[in-house]
């Protein structure tokens, strides 16, 4: 059974940084490319950033590029998420996901974690 635990939400004030954590467990880890996802209350929940399996390549929506970092270790099964210069246009809950297919790190993710709630204040 896929597990996916994030951690590391909380408020936090305009400029602040937080860094949010995802545990997996009962995948091979190191063979999913992983996502951060956030849903912001009434708007749909969206793609922000992934990383490939082995963590060479990333990807960021231009709204977190250059603030936000996505890492890895595969050693360990968790994924991370560095947010720095937060604003509160990034309050929203956000969701680690891992993506059964290997070949790129855009596209349809199949496991998700429960999400952790990010209130960044003004």
């Amino acid at each position: 059974q896929v597990q996916l635990v994030e951690s590391g939400g909380g408020l936090v004030q305009a400029g602040g940084s937080l860094r949010l954590s995802c545990a997996a467990s009962g995948l091979t880890f190191s063979r999913y490319p992983m996502g951060w996802f956030r849903q912001a209350p009434g708007k749909e929940r969206e793609f922000i950033a992934g990383i490939s399996w082995k963590g060479g390549s990333t990807y960021y929506i231009d709204s977190v590029k250059g603030r936000f970092t996505i890492s890895r270790d595969n050693a360990k099964n968790t994924v991370s998420l560095q947010m720095n210069s937060l604003k509160p246009e990034d309050t929203a809950v956000y969701y680690c996901a891992a993506r059964s297919s290997r070949m790129n790190i855009i596209g349809e993710y199949d496991y998700w974690g429960q999400g952790t709630q990010v209130t960044v204040s003004s």
